[in-house]
């Protein structure tokens, strides 16, 4: 299994702090949270490389970084070539990006270099080998106020799996918020393709989610842990001091 990390966006909205600072190598309590997240892919046997796809701009913040980090999991960084934000491949095309420059044909874990979570991967990789289909990680926030207007919401049958997915809906049929954080099988590789070549903007996984889900077989793994997709300094604040309590 590859691990491929998303790194390659601008944050603009959390301008000026990161202007010119990559969003995933700001300290979240201290570590930066692309390390909390690899802290999290090494617990994984079955992950042998992680690839993290960054853009031209932030390139040298990453080579800088990972020439001081000692990890035992080999770790590849990738430029896609972009220097700003209206020229960003997006989330999907970054994806799609590693799995051709690299010829990746096995299983791949994808997350977004920008969410922290709690749940525990290994159980995520169970799950996934245990219904032998592509997975996404839901985030049950049990209030659907809470998701309201805000969030990618995903419904999923009685199986788990997913059957219907709502972007930011003002009436939410579920509590269950999508994530950046997916498991997919290598034998549906070839759909990243084909949305990438379709799509006029490769940028949303959430949008992703739903064509695929509406075309393929697609699960999605419930936790109730903790979890921070850090797109604003308000989001980023929160996840500095849930994990200044957590530790």
């Amino acid at each position: 299994m590859k691990a491929i990390i998303l790194a390659a966006g601008y944050a603009t909205r959390l301008y000026p702090l990161t202007k010119d600072q990559p969003k995933p190598l700001l300290n979240v309590n201290g570590t930066p949270i692309i390390e909390h997240i690899i802290n999290q892919v090494k617990t994984l046997k079955e992950v042998n490389q992680i690839y993290i796809i960054t853009n031209h701009r932030f390139y040298p913040h990453f080579q800088s970084w990972l020439n001081s980090y000692p990890t035992t999991k080999k770790i590849k960084l990738l430029n896609d070539g972009t220097l700003n934000n209206d020229d960003r491949l997006g989330s999907i095309g970054d994806l799609h990006f590693v799995i051709k420059e690299e010829g990746i044909n096995e299983d791949i874990l994808m997350i977004a270099g920008d969410n922290l979570f709690g749940f525990n991967l290994n159980s995520f990789c169970n799950f996934f080998q245990k219904n032998q289909a592509s997975c996404l990680a839901v985030c049950d926030l049990k209030s659907k106020e809470k998701v309201a207007n805000l969030l990618g919401v995903v419904i999923l049958d009685s199986n788990q799996r997913i059957i219907d997915f709502e972007e930011k809906p003002a009436n939410p049929k579920s509590t269950l918020a999508a994530t950046c954080c997916y498991l997919f099988s290598k034998k549906d590789l070839p759909l990243v393709s084909e949305y990438v070549k379709i799509s006029e903007k490769a940028d949303k996984p959430g949008d992703f989610a739903k064509w695929f889900s509406q075309r393929n077989k697609m699960m999605g793994f419930t936790f109730k842990e903790h979890w921070f997709d850090i797109g604003s300094f308000e989001g980023l604040e929160e996840a500095n001091h849930f994990y200044e309590k957590l530790n």
